[in-house]
């Protein structure tokens, strides 16, 4: 996919932003509407280009515009028929902009009650999980990987970290601290039901083999954790946010989160304190992976941080 933005700006700036768009080579084209845009007043543009010409024209737009007021809208564009640039086309690169990154972020994790549910929705899924036999276990585990916005937030944080983002960063902290306490409540309280009900006891719990992992990982589950936290990063910097499910499921986070709820709730505080060891062990992967990816796409790629 390509991209289009839709940009709005001062009359007086717009003779030299036109005049740098035209010598961008990955710009396929441009149309201007002079005097069409009426918040901010002044000028429109719809430039069509491709995905590595992104940052060099919000770059551009920064430089031009300076402290005047100018606005941008993006979005992916299926396709550009251009003959005479078919070869530019057909070689595009797969990367988001630093600021849809931080927009797709921000909406999956900021703290709403949308945000709440599922995470707490989550945790009661990974809880049936957790006290359910091994052959009973894959579907609510799948279901509660995909469901809680667990990843989100502490990608942000290392997104934070990577541009120097600093009220990223602490929008990121308070979703993790929120959105966790929720999970972990809701497990404990979960837990505590079903035991209510008959339908899960602190020795199966104890007993389980899937606790046994967490608790004591072999490398294979470990490399597993890396590719998921690794594939996670990437998806979110590339536009496949179609495949994250498959990311997600290959962490443990909302399992290990869930088991310091079950642990406390049935006042098993040794499982407690290894289901913490294990949610720290991750969020650690998560935040070095994503970390490692962001860097990497800031120094071969990018090369500027967010406009705002």
């Amino acid at each position: 996919m390509h991209r289009s933005f839709q940009i709005q700006l001062s009359t007086d700036k717009t003779a030299a932003v036109l005049a740098h768009l035209l010598d961008i080579d990955e710009v396929i084209g441009v149309a201007f509407y002079p005097g069409s845009s009426h918040k901010p007043p002044g000028d429109a543009l719809s430039v069509q280009l491709l995905n590595t010409g992104s940052d060099k024209v919000l770059r551009t737009l920064a430089e031009c515009c300076g402290d005047s007021p100018y606005m941008v809208s993006t979005a992916l564009t299926e396709s550009i028929i251009e003959p005479n640039q078919a070869e530019k086309l057909e070689n595009d690169a797969d990367e988001a902009i630093w600021e849809e990154i931080e927009s797709g972020m921000r909406h999956q994790g900021r703290v709403t009650p949308n945000f709440m549910l599922l995470m707490g929705l989550g945790g009661i899924m990974a809880t049936i999980g957790l006290v359910s036999e091994s052959t009973r276990q894959i579907m609510p585990f799948v279901a509660a990987a995909i469901i809680a916005p667990g990843f989100e937030p502490i990608a942000g944080m290392a997104l934070a970290v990577v541009l120097r983002r600093w009220l990223v960063l602490g929008r990121a902290l308070k979703s993790t601290l929120v959105g966790y306490s929720i999970l972990i409540a809701a497990s404990a309280l979960t837990f505590l039901l079903l035991q209510f009900l008959g339908e899960a006891d602190t020795s199966q719990f104890a007993a389980s083999e899937e606790i046994h992992h967490l608790s004591h990982p072999s490398p294979a589950d470990t490399l597993l954790s890396i590719c998921g936290t690794l594939a996670g990063a990437i998806i979110l910097s590339s536009f496949r946010k179609s495949v994250i499910a498959g990311a997600l499921i290959a962490m443990v986070i909302i399992n290990a989160a869930a088991m310091i709820g079950i642990g406390l709730a049935c006042g098993r505080y040794d499982l407690a304190a290894e289901g913490l060891q294990r949610f720290g062990f991750d969020i650690v992967l998560i935040l070095l992976s994503c970390g490692l990816v962001f860097w990497g796409k800031q120094q071969f790629f990018h090369h500027r941080r967010p406009v705002a």
